[in-house]
């Protein structure tokens, strides 16, 4: 395995949707293992970043982003059927934020299509280049 087939996961052609079921085929075919065992994977990743979050953690993955709760303060609102004004109360919602190195791997790859130029290993994506501010 080499470091570009980590970059390679899940590319359905036409735009597809990356799937836990495509994600768990995608880690038996990388890590040359049973699709059982890749589920048992993906699911204890998944179940601990919960986990974690649940008990008011923050997630951070180097180079892909961080996981971590936000608090929404509670709001007034309006049922949609019958317009009344209702009471929305406070809750918590994961929020991630993309890492540097996975917002400028995904600025390299939209750039190398728009320019149809392949990419080179271990460049460097020019600063402010193709990244939004939000």
């Amino acid at each position: 395995m080499n470091d570009s087939d980590a970059f390679d996961v899940g590319r359905p052609a036409g735009g597809g949707s990356m799937t836990k079921a495509v994600l768990v085929e995608e880690v038996a075919r990388v890590a040359e293992l049973t699709k059982k065992h890749s589920e048992v994977i993906v699911e204890t990743v998944f179940h601990s970043i919960i986990e974690a979050l649940h008990r008011g953690e923050k997630i951070e993955l180097r180079g892909f982003g961080s996981f971590r709760l936000r608090r929404r303060e509670p709001r007034k609102g309006r049922n949609p059927k019958t317009g009344d004004r209702v009471e929305v109360p406070s809750k918590r919602v994961p929020y991630f934020k993309p890492g540097k190195e996975l917002k400028e791997l995904i600025n390299r790859e939209s750039e190398s299509k728009q320019t149809s130029s392949p990419s080179v290993p271990g460049s460097s994506v020019q600063p402010n280049h193709g990244i939004s501010r939000y």
